[in-house]
C-alpha cells in the first residue's frame, strides 16, 4: 500500500447530512465523491433516496450514482468490483477520493482488506425463500449469520434472500480476521441526537412529498413494479405504492384519504427511524478510527 494514498469517509444515518458535509469536504481537499447508497446506485430512484441534485453538487464530481437499471442486483461483490477502479483513478489523478453512504457493506467492501464471497444466483433456493414470511427470513438469517442481520432492513425481502443464498452456497460463515484499511483513511462519523434525526426525517418526508415523490413512484410503478416487488427500493416506495394500490380517491373519500395520508407518512417516518438506529449500530465499529460530529 502506497502510504500517501489518502482517502476520506463519511458514514452516518439517514438524515444525517452526509451528502453536503461530503461536499464541503471535496471543496477542501481537492476531491471527487463516491456514493456508497445501495439504492442510489438505481436509476430512476431520485427524490425518495434524497439523490443529490447538480446543483447541491456545486461542481464535484460524484460517481456510482445513477448507474444501474432497477431490475439489476448490485451486491456488495458487484458494487466493489465496479467501483475500485473508479477509487484508483481519482487517486492516480492526484485528487482526494472521498466515499459517502449509509450502506455499511459498500463502504467496508472499498476501504478494509475484507474478502467478499462472489456467490452467483441460485434460482431453486430463491424460490423455495420467496415462500417464505419475511420474519422466517430474518430468523433464519439470525441463526445463521446475525451480524449480517442485524445490518439488514428487517422488511428488505430481496436483501434477506440474498444474503441467505450467500450462507448456504459457502456453507457456514467464516470468521472474519480484524479487518485492516486499506488506505491512509479519514473517517468522519456524523452522529446527531434522535430528537434531531426525528426531526429532519420529518422535514425530509415533507419536502420530498412536495417536489414529487408520489409521482417517481407512480413512474415506477408504470415500468411494471408493485408494493412487493419494490421492496429492494426502500421503504418509503413500498409504503407509497401501497397507498396507490388501495386507490383511495381525494375527491369522493376525503376524509378515508387524509387518514390513510397521515397514516403512510407516519409509517415511513416510524421506519425511517427503525433503520436510522440500525445504521448506527453497525456505524458503531468506526467509532475507534473516526472523527464523530454531532
Amino acid at each position: 500500500m502506497n502510504e500517501l494514498e489518502k482517502i476520506i469517509v463519511v458514514v452516518g444515518p439517514t438524515a444525517s447530512g452526509k451528502s453536503d458535509f461530503a461536499v464541503d469536504l471535496a471543496l477542501k481537499n481537492n476531491g471527487e465523491i463516491i456514493s456508497a447508497d445501495s439504492r442510489q446506485v438505481y436509476k430512476y430512484l431520485d427524490i425518495g433516496t434524497g439523490k443529490i441534485t447538480e446543483e447541491e453538487m456545486r461542481g464535484v464530481k460524484h460517481h456510482m450514482l445513477s448507474v444501474y437499471e432497477l431490475d439489476e442486483e448490485v451486491s456488495v461483490a458487484r458494487f466493489a468490483r465496479d467501483t475500485i477502479p473508479i477509487l484508483k483513478d481519482i487517486l492516480s489523478r492526484g485528487k482526494t477520493p472521498i466515499i459517502c453512504g449509509g450502506t455499511g457493506q459498500y463502504i467496508d467492501a472499498l476501504i478494509f482488506d475484507t474478502q467478499i464471497p462472489h456467490v452467483g444466483p441460485n434460482k431453486k433456493l430463491r424460490e423455495e425463500l420467496e415462500k417464505l414470511k419475511t420474519e422466517e427470513l430474518v430468523a433464519r438469517l439470525l441463526a445463521r449469520d446475525p451480524a449480517r442481520a442485524s445490518a439488514i432492513d428487517p422488511h428488505n425481502r430481496p436483501r434477506l434472500i440474498r444474503a441467505l443464498e450467500i450462507v448456504e452456497a459457502i456453507g457456514k460463515v467464516p470468521k472474519q480476521k480484524t479487518p485492516k484499511l486499506l488506505y491512509n483513511t479519514k473517517i468522519y462519523l456524523l452522529n446527531p441526537t434522535r430528537e434531531i434525526l426525528r426531526e429532519r426525517i420529518t422535514k425530509r418526508l415533507e419536502k420530498r412529498l412536495a417536489i414529487g415523490m408520489t409521482d417517481e413512484v407512480k413512474n415506477i410503478m408504470a415500468r411494471g413494479y408493485n408494493s412487493n416487488s419494490m421492496k429492494k427500493f426502500g421503504l418509503e416506495y413500498v409504503a407509497i405504492a401501497k397507498f396507490l394500490e388501495n386507490k383511495i380517491d381525494e375527491k369522493t373519500q376525503p376524509s378515508l384519504f387524509a387518514t390513510a395520508w397521515q397514516s403512510m407518512k407516519q409509517e415511513i417516518i416510524t421506519k425511517s427511524m427503525q433503520y436510522a438506529k440500525r445504521q448506527q449500530t453497525w456505524n458503531k465499529k468506526y467509532m475507534g478510527n473516526a472523527e464523530v460530529r454531532s
